[in-house]
């Protein structure tokens, strides 16, 4: 019995000083912008966000970031949109950083970006990341350890980011075959953790009072019907709104050689600006959404946009 209570109150122990670690550590990097860096830089500038500014969160992996401008939604829809994907997002990631995101948001819609429902690292690297998103979530220390640093060396340098996006103005053409979009009635299959996680990611839009929306930006080397099909049935399985620009870039203008940022990879500013602008209009079509730019809450929004646009106009 006293081994058992040692036990117990080391673990206890433990527990708190966790706690107060992970505590201090999240008052640091609220108040020093740039001190994470790497894959939780996006967990700690989606908690900076002042609360309830943000009414529609963009999640995702790259593509989410490199096909939605919020200065430029903003500017035509007075909407406040956030990108808060990662390189490479996996599932599970997307799942605690919307939890991260709700904690001090009340987005009425997340657009969920769907390359991530494709992506599967494997049993072993599922079960790692079943483990330490939660762990981070709960610990935070455990996500910006590395924060500290920034007492002593200063934030890291960074780019300018508009809301989680950044101007990429660089032109690699997209060489490949244009009708990349093949009819066919194959399906791609959808990874059984994404299926599991995908149906935790609707519960915590339901509890949260948030609309989810599937959306596949442009892309020929990440998309193609197998994918289309495949996305489109889940969706209407769980009656889900999906939109597969991939479908239709040519009415959205989308030219491979000249909105590409890597050989049809990802898109660059041109390419973004034009998705952006077709969002936008779907929005605002199916959704009820607050035009924020004469609320005094959203001041910051409309100085930043003319950031933006100068940064804009330099290219």
């Amino acid at each position: 019995m006293k081994k058992t209570k040692k036990i117990i109150l080391f673990l206890l122990g433990f527990v708190v000083l966790l706690w107060i670690c992970s505590t201090g550590i999240q008052v640091l990097v609220r108040n020093m912008p740039g001190s994470v860096q790497g894959r939780s830089r996006v967990f700690a500038s989606v908690s900076e966000e002042p609360e309830q500014t943000i009414d529609v969160l963009v999640a995702g992996d790259s593509e989410s970031y490199t096909s939605v401008s919020p200065m430029d939604l903003w500017k035509k829809t007075g909407i406040a949109a956030y990108d808060c994907g990662q390189p490479g997002q996996r599932i599970q990631e997307t799942y605690y950083m919307l939890k991260t995101a709700f904690k001090t948001q009340s987005p009425k819609l997340v657009l969920f970006e769907t390359n991530t429902m494709f992506r599967d690292p494997g049993f072993l690297k599922n079960v790692q990341l079943s483990l330490t998103e939660p762990l981070g979530y709960y610990f935070p220390v455990f996500r910006y350890h590395n924060a500290w640093k920034a007492l002593f060396d200063g934030p890291g340098g960074l780019k300018n980011s508009y809301k989680g996006f950044e101007i990429r103005s660089k032109v690699v053409s997209y060489e490949g075959d244009e009708e990349y979009m093949k009819e066919t009635k194959e399906k791609s299959e959808i990874p059984q953790i994404v299926k599991i996680y995908m149906e935790k990611i609707r519960k915590l839009c339901r509890k949260n009072g948030a609309d989810l929306l599937l959306v596949s930006a442009p892309s020929p080397k990440n998309y193609n019907c197998k994918k289309h099909n495949a996305l489109k049935e889940y969706a209407s399985k769980h009656k889900i709104p999906y939109v597969d620009m991939n479908m239709n870039y040519r009415e959205i203008g989308i030219d491979w050689k000249k909105d590409s940022y890597d050989r049809g990879d990802h898109l660059n500013i041109h390419g973004a600006r034009k998705v952006t602008e077709y969002i936008g209009k779907y929005l605002t079509e199916n959704y009820r959404l607050p035009d924020r730019r004469n609320d005094d809450g959203w001041k910051e929004w409309g100085e930043l946009a003319d950031q933006y646009f100068k940064e804009l106009k330099k290219i």
